[in-house]
């Protein structure tokens, strides 16, 4: 998922036959291991001397053909920072910074095999809703995004946020449809038919038409519980990414985490709350019409549903939201996130085991209603596995749970000050192998290209550095592997957690001009660094 932490092998010369008044350089700089967070005591890497030092090719000599570097939409990094229903906020020993007048750590450079830019590649949180469906996302909207690898390729962008059919945009945030939707319409539409057939025979193949207007009515309520979700995290300032329809419910997808005890409770019992009223007003609407008539089994079907969502999702254990109830309590008495969000998750554990054990069982005994006389093979069968379902839905909503949490903790490490990459400026017609020896002679493993006022017009790409090879060097000049700054580019220094986090991903690219709040160029910060700083956060223990 990660990029791999080793460093690039060892440059060979090329073997390839140059003309005899071709210039050589045999010194070759390279960006490759991110930045460790203090400065480094080594120092660089001492290169061969040059028998010259080519500034440009000579006028009689004919440069060879610029191999320039893939241009392609650069890569947003997706640290699936995102949480699932019960991530608690960042409480994490945030990493000593620096001084602002200190320069940033420069490991010794290494030599690299020069490589083709291979450019970026394209890939396609969750709170869970209605039915207790933890979204399964990112993980970390959980977990980080597979990205840089060796070659400085750029972390992988999300497509966008679908996930489905969209169906609207109420209150500005996005419905989706998920396609398991349609296989559960599919299941419900068949188990509530059968039921219709004992209970109004009369209405024939006709009872099928009902059962999936009840499978949609019956999910416009699942809406409705995600939509208050939606709501109330709206009120409090919280974004939300989307709302989506799937197997077994709904998910709210809200992007931070409530920043008081009191709003994590509010934001988790609206849902179940606004069920119940839903089934209040179906039992309501039941005493309007006739028992044993259409519009009364729908209604009476409606009222059940709801009434078992809310009290489902009541249940004090992660992912659902009376575990994020919990986690709440907890968290306030407490004043620790994490001891909530540990004590919710193992809740939600035992859960799960309750439900794989004990549903079958309640079936089995008859204590839901059913005679145990009534009960065939085949309700057994189904009986079981819908268990099994549920109990995998609420353990692996509430691993999930424990892994945010443990990341959210660990967010403040990253700073970009701390991962920030010595640069130097270089003017545009500098050739490429010139401005390496001067990054080399400095310790530096970035490059800025300025205008003659010393002012940054852009950056110099690490992967197009590495696609050149060295015996071409001396005739390629640097702005021809350079992306231009844009204001998105450009970053504080003091930007840590998720705010250094969600600047990146507004603004996808893979190297960043980090700056001083008085302006003054402080280095070049890497999204490779962050992706590996991010992977490292992700395994690091609690």
């Amino acid at each position: 998922m990660g990029p791999s932490d080793e460093s690039p092998a060892p440059l060979r010369p090329s073997a390839a036959p140059r003309p005899p008044d071709e210039p050589t350089s045999d010194s070759r700089p390279s960006v490759d291991s991110p930045a460790a967070p203090g400065p480094s005591a080594e120092s660089p890497a001492t290169l061969p001397p040059s028998a010259e030092s080519p500034a440009a090719p000579r006028a009689s000599d004919e440069p060879p053909a610029d191999p320039g570097s893939s241009d392609g939409s650069p890569a947003a990094l997706r640290p699936s920072y995102e949480s699932p229903a019960a991530a608690s906020p960042s409480h994490g020993t945030p990493v000593t910074p620096r001084p602002s007048g200190e320069s940033p750590a420069t490991p010794r450079l290494a030599k690299e095999e020069p490589q083709a830019d291979q450019g970026p590649t394209d890939e396609a949180r969750p709170h869970t809703g209605a039915a207790g469906e933890p979204g399964a996302e990112d993980a970390a909207r959980t977990r980080a995004t597979s990205g840089p690898g060796k070659g400085g390729r750029p972390p992988r962008r999300e497509k966008g946020p679908g996930g489905g059919l969209l169906m609207g945009r109420p209150f500005g945030v996005p419905v989706y449809v998920a396609p398991s939707w349609f296989l559960v319409a599919a299941l419900i539409t068949w188990v509530f038919g059968g039921q219709l057939d004992r209970v109004l025979p009369e209405l024939g193949a006709l009872r099928y038409l009902v059962s999936l207007f009840f499978a949609v009515a019956f999910y416009a309520s699942v809406l409705v519980h995600e939509l208050a979700h939606t709501v109330a995290a709206l009120r409090f300032g919280l974004p939300v990414r989307r709302i989506q329809l799937q197997f077994f419910g709904g998910v709210s997808e809200i992007e931070k985490e409530s920043e008081t005890p009191g709003r994590e409770f509010v934001l988790a019992f609206v849902g179940p709350l606004l069920s119940l009223v839903l089934s209040g007003v179906f039992f309501l609407a039941m005493q309007t019409v006739e028992p044993g008539t259409v519009p009364g089994v729908l209604l009476g079907g409606l009222m059940i549903s709801n009434l078992i969502v809310a009290a489902f999702n009541l249940l004090p254990g992660l992912p659902l939201d009376g575990g994020r109830m919990l986690r709440a309590v907890v968290w306030k008495i407490t004043g620790r996130p994490m001891s909530g969000t540990i004590a919710a998750a193992w809740v939600g554990r035992a859960l799960a085991v309750a439900v794989l054990i004990g549903l079958p069982l309640l079936t089995q005994s008859g204590a839901l209603g059913e005679s145990p006389d009534d009960i065939g093979g085949m309700d057994t069968v189904t009986d079981a596995l819908l268990a099994a379902i549920l109990a995998a839905i609420i353990w692996t909503g509430a691993g999930n749970s424990l892994r945010m949490a443990r990341l959210r903790e660990h967010l403040p490490e990253l700073r970009a000050r701390a991962l920030t990459r010595r640069a130097v400026p270089v003017e545009t017609s500098t050739p490429l192998s010139e401005a390496l020896r001067r990054a080399n002679d400095a310790g530096a493993r970035a490059l800025v290209v300025v205008d003659a006022d010393g002012q940054p017009l852009s950056l110099v790409r690490e992967a197009a550095i590495v696609g050149v090879p060295e015996h071409r060097r001396p005739w390629v000049a640097v702005s021809g592997l350079a992306q231009d700054l844009t204001d998105g580019m450009r970053v504080s220094a003091e930007l840590a957690g998720e705010d250094l986090l969600d600047t990146l991903r507004a603004n996808p690219a893979t190297e960043y001009l980090v700056v001083e709040d008085s302006g003054e160029i402080y280095g070049v910060l890497s999204a490779a660094d962050v992706e590996r700083a991010f992977v490292k956060a992700m395994a690091r223990p609690a």
